[in-house]
């Protein structure tokens, strides 16, 4: 089950991954057009429709769905300064104690986001850009992305526990 888990979290991070891409090719696209029309006049449009937005909504969906494999993979902060000088034990009994926050405060948050989804959903709730997007697709990608840290924090719980010693290598600053 761990494995089918970590490779979701990979996913994740791969759809992340073309979501930066999708919005460098957008961004790109969009100065493209400025140069074309105002240094070469060509007669192209000057803008693309609500290309703020949509690249807003992208960096979203890119944050809340890396998030799961950058927690698994050790990359988010870790202030080790007091735990590094605690006992092993000792050392165990804080990681869980994080791990059972984190997957608390994470269990919190994926609550109020699929709410805040369900009354978008409900009020029919879009944006205010020149094209009118349904805000619950982008919040949907920040509810999956959140829902996602919250089962892979309890993962890590799950396994800290059944190991007797952290699962999460600390990325240590060189």
């Amino acid at each position: 089950m761990g494995h089918l888990l970590d490779r979701v979290y990979l996913g994740a991070a791969w759809i992340a991954a073309f979501t930066i891409l999708a919005i460098a090719l957008l961004i790109s696209a969009q100065i493209f057009l400025n140069f074309s029309t105002r240094a070469l006049s060509l007669p192209l449009p000057s803008t693309i429709p609500s290309y703020a937005d949509f690249s807003g909504f992208m960096l979203a969906a890119a944050t809340f769905l890396a998030m799961p494999y950058t927690f698994r993979s050790g990359g988010h902060i870790r202030v080790s300064l007091i735990t590094a000088r605690l006992m092993p034990r000792a050392r165990l009994v804080c990681e869980i104690a994080a791990l059972a926050g984190a997957a608390f405060l994470t269990g919190f948050a994926v609550y109020f986001i699929w709410v805040l989804v369900a009354e978008s959903v409900h009020y029919g709730d879009v944006s205010n850009g020149t094209i009118p997007v349904p805000l619950w697709i982008p919040q949907s990608a920040m509810g999956v992305g959140m829902t996602l840290l919250c089962i892979s924090a309890i993962h890590s719980l799950v396994e800290t526990l059944l190991r007797g010693a952290p699962v999460i290598a600390a990325s240590e600053e060189v």
